[in-house]
């Protein structure tokens, strides 16, 4: 027997079934893979904090801009200005050096006079309780005193009185020798600080009141006794301004005294 011939490769037997046709592939969807509904980007919510923002900013500059305005026409309306303070006098009726075995002692009593004007016209002033502190050169405090506070009229003229007293402080030898020969000569020299609060007004409304210091200082007895003009230096609101000022000897005329605490 012959051998059976070998089928050639990719022969088909056409008795055999056909296989079913196979369906050809669709074609990949162009829509977006789905994305729970938690990542999706909050739109509102962006939307909402913008306007927030918006409105935020422009009611601030709004309001920047009605202060100017505001202050603007105070200004010009009111014109106003500052208080102006002097020394009116500065009298030491006792100061006296006491030399004891034990040390030496200081005993002094001071009169203070300060002068605050109201320059406006239509603002007045609110004073708060007053402090004065007296000091003599070399550091050595002479006391301090207090005056009420007071309201002040549209230009007026104030002077309040505050006295000071120290009694039995002791100092250094040395110190007490020269302050002795120093007030005996008239060339002691004294520093006055007088520490304050005062408020602005016009009819019925009232700002906030400010702290002020005035110190009038580094001037002997002996041109206190005089007319001379006396450096005074006034902190307010961490402005310093320096003002010289005539102080005069209170038995002498030239200065109109309207009203005295």
């Amino acid at each position: 027997m012959k051998p059976a011939l070998q089928k050639p490769p990719g022969y088909r037997d056409p008795a055999a079934p056909q296989p079913p046709p196979s369906q050809p592939k669709p074609p990949p969807s162009m829509r977006k893979p789905y994305v729970p509904p938690s990542f999706h980007p909050n739109r509102k919510r962006r939307s909402f904090c913008r306007c927030c923002c918006c409105f935020f900013c422009i009611s601030f500059l709004i309001i920047v801009i009605l202060l100017v305005v505001g202050s603007a026409i105070f200004y010009i309306w009111f014109d106003p200005k500052l208080p102006k303070f002097h020394l009116q006098s500065l009298q030491t009726p006792k100061f006296n050096v006491a030399v004891k075995p034990d040390g030496t002692f200081l005993d002094a009593h001071t009169v203070v006079r300060v002068e605050a004007t109201n320059p406006n016209h239509k603002l007045w002033f609110e004073y708060g309780a007053t402090e004065a502190r007296v000091s003599a050169e070399e550091d050595v405090e002479l006391g301090s005193g207090h005056a009420p506070g007071f309201v002040q009229g549209k230009r007026n003229t104030t002077v309040f009185k505050i006295e000071t007293d120290v009694k039995g402080a002791q100092i250094e030898d040395g110190v007490g020798r020269r302050l002795k020969d120093r007030f005996r000569t008239k060339e002691l020299v004294l520093v006055v600080e007088v520490r304050t609060r005062f408020g602005i007004g016009a009819d019925r409304f009232r700002l906030g009141m400010v702290p002020v210091r005035v110190r009038c200082g580094d001037v002997s007895l002996k041109k206190l006794d005089g007319e001379n003009y006396v450096k005074v230096r006034i902190e307010l609101l961490q402005l310093v301004k320096d003002q010289p000022t005539l102080t005069m000897n209170s038995n002498q005329g030239g200065r109109k005294q309207i009203s005295e605490l």
